[in-house]
């Protein structure tokens, strides 16, 4: 029998653009090579990543997630409650309602960081994110298929 293709949704903040682009290339580049199926959704930010995830999670249509996003240390402790608290939730949410969710927010002290862990042709953090999530679908297939006796 052949396997169905995964619904994959990619969760993306644009707040930083150029890192966007590429994590979002990076993941979209292994979920098509994966043979998944993908839809996007953009939030203004990290911190809204995980309501859109919650939301998303009671459609049923998917199969995946993939979180994408930057933080960027600045020079308040705002920093620390979005990257504490969006990650708190996401994983919140993966754990509680058994998602396949690949993590792929990146949360790094200075913008050269950022570019360097997103950028294809370096550390390549989005396709990291998607390959996780792919790995995750597979796992939960496997384990939701009935015992043969």
């Amino acid at each position: 029998m052949k396997k169905k293709a995964p619904r994959v949704l990619i969760l993306e903040s644009r707040y930083y653009e150029e890192v966007a682009d590429q994590l979002l290339a990076g993941a979209s580049a292994v979920l098509e090579s994966g043979g998944a199926s993908i839809e996007r959704i953009t939030v203004p930010g990290v911190f809204e990543i995980p309501a859109a995830l919650a939301l998303a999670v009671r459609t049923r249509r998917f199969d995946g997630f993939v979180a994408l996003g930057c933080v960027i240390r600045g020079e308040t402790d705002h920093y620390d409650h979005i990257c504490r608290e969006s990650s708190r939730a996401l994983m919140s949410l993966a754990v509680d309602r058994g998602l396949a969710l690949g993590f792929g927010v990146l949360t790094c002290a200075t913008r050269e960081q950022a570019v360097e862990r997103a950028a294809v042709d370096r550390k390549n953090k989005g396709a990291e994110a998607a390959r996780a999530c792919l790995r995750m679908i597979e796992l939960k297939r496997r384990l939701d298929r009935p015992r043969r006796r």
